[in-house]
């Protein structure tokens, strides 16, 4: 451009591109085309309604979110099952979070999560968190939705074909959890959880394991379910050495504590569990006490995931910048959803942590699709928790992730996937009688004292 030009340019006020400016007042950029935004983007939406889903058709007691938008139809939903207090979450989304919510526009996910937290100023909180989390899954769900993709493609798209599972094997005896082994290697499973009963003992995870529970009113002086530490610290090795020594070394093993054991017995026990590599050991201390892990990770090479307790980033952020862990296992409702999740998965990818996030079968299949989604879309992913649906909830919920060769696999129709027949959920209520497990207060050691499980 010659000089003449340049001059010429600058006169008139207007550079290329349509930038428009002053040269006394500096540029303003000016829009090439006069089209309003609206016209070029989707039609402005709000939040007409949200509502709760309860329902257990195989006897757990889930919670789905309902999110309904001003366009016909389009509606998402989202997991925010806390089955130990479920009445309590549904009264949260529907007193609470719901008049907070409507009108408001369903695009806007990352506000709604951060005014949500902040709504009721006593924040944090499973109860909170889980009702937030079933609005914020709703949310992706209607995004995904509106732009006609699966989830997955919403936050990425696939760095794997499907997300490896693993299965919970328990038995009474080393031959029945073997058995259980076997059954899941000869399906596909490359993963297997192995727990097996204390003789005596209330033992987690054995299920049907003798010494379950003893008749009689539970209190400090008179414990029904008794959990004593010490034998079960000597016999979960011997678990591991038959179990590799009669289904050999390729399938991968993982056993959970359940933070049953003091901080000397977790040392000794992961130590001796070392020599048959375990996968990982999940929750060998409680949540109470995160700094023990500094201590445990300076004694011992076995993988450790943590974390299906916590609530907030105070309790996780610190043991992986630590790198004290090498599996987080958050639970995705209890931490307030995909939203968050999504940044402690990101977290985790720069500390070496991978993503175990619980998934026991109190997480609906709505909540298994959310975190499915990321999972495809994180690099840092380790395993997926679960088997599979039984039938009654697949009709509930239908287009659930389907399970093929170990793999859990993401639908390819938009958002989830997944739609909720509420007709037929209305047909599967609430188990009668006792509104959550009562066990967890009831399990003490011989002298009456509660166990923190």
């Amino acid at each position: 451009m010659q000089r003449r030009d340049v001059l010429r340019w600058l006169s008139s006020g207007v550079g290329a591109g349509g930038v428009a400016f002053a040269p006394s007042r500096g540029l303003a950029f000016q829009p090439p085309s006069a089209a309003a935004p609206a016209a070029r983007g989707l039609p402005p939406l709000r939040i007409t309604d949200v509502k709760t889903v309860l329902t257990a058709p195989n006897g757990i007691r889930l919670v789905v979110v309902k999110v309904t938008t001003s366009e016909p139809g389009l509606y998402g939903v989202g997991c925010a099952t806390f089955t130990q207090r479920a009445y309590a979450v549904d009264t949260a989304v529907e007193k609470y979070l719901r008049p907070f919510l409507l009108g408001r526009n369903p695009d806007e996910i990352e506000d709604i999560w951060q005014s949500s937290y902040v709504s009721s100023y006593w924040r944090n909180g499973p109860v909170l968190f889980n009702a937030m989390s079933g609005v914020d899954e709703a949310l992706w769900d209607i995004k995904a939705k509106r732009a006609s993709m699966p989830l997955y493609q919403l936050l990425g798209g696939k760095v794997r074909k499907g997300a490896d599972l693993y299965y919970h094997a328990s038995g009474r005896d080393f031959a029945e959890v073997e058995d259980q082994v076997r059954w899941a290697v000869e399906r596909g499973f490359r993963h297997v959880r192995i727990q097996v009963a204390v003789e005596g003992v209330s033992t987690y995870g054995a299920g049907g394991a003798a010494g379950a529970a003893a008749a009689g009113e539970d209190g400090p002086t008179n414990p029904t379910r008794v959990w004593e530490p010490s034998a079960y610290v000597r016999l979960v090795p011997r678990l591991f050495e038959h179990i590799r020594a009669k289904v050999g070394e390729e399938v991968e093993l993982l056993h959970d504590v359940h933070e049953r054991v003091t901080l000397p017995q977790a040392v000794q026990l992961c130590k001796e569990l070392e020599k048959y590599r375990p996968f990982f050991i999940e929750d060998p201390l409680p949540p109470e006490e995160n700094e023990h892990f500094r201590i445990l990770r300076q004694q011992t090479s076995a993988p450790l995931a943590m974390g299906e307790l916590f609530n907030t980033q105070h309790e996780y952020v610190p043991l992986v910048a630590g790198r004290l862990v090498d599996f987080i296992r958050c639970h995705v409702s209890q931490i307030g959803g995909l939203s968050m999740a999504r940044k402690v998965a990101a977290l985790c990818e720069f500390f070496g942590v991978r993503t175990a996030w619980h998934g026991p079968g109190d997480t609906s299949p709505v909540g298994h699709a959310s975190q499915l989604a990321l999972e495809l879309a994180s690099y840092n992913f380790g395993i997926h928790e679960g088997a599979g649906f039984p039938p009654e909830t697949r009709d509930v919920f239908r287009g659930c992730p389907e399970v093929k060769d170990g793999y859990m696999l993401a639908s390819e129709a938009p958002g989830h996937g997944i739609e909720v027949d509420e007709k037929l959920a209305a047909k599967f209520p609430y188990p009668e009688g006792p509104t959550f497990d009562y066990n967890w207060g009831r399990t003490r050691r011989r002298d009456g004292t509660v166990i923190r499980p």
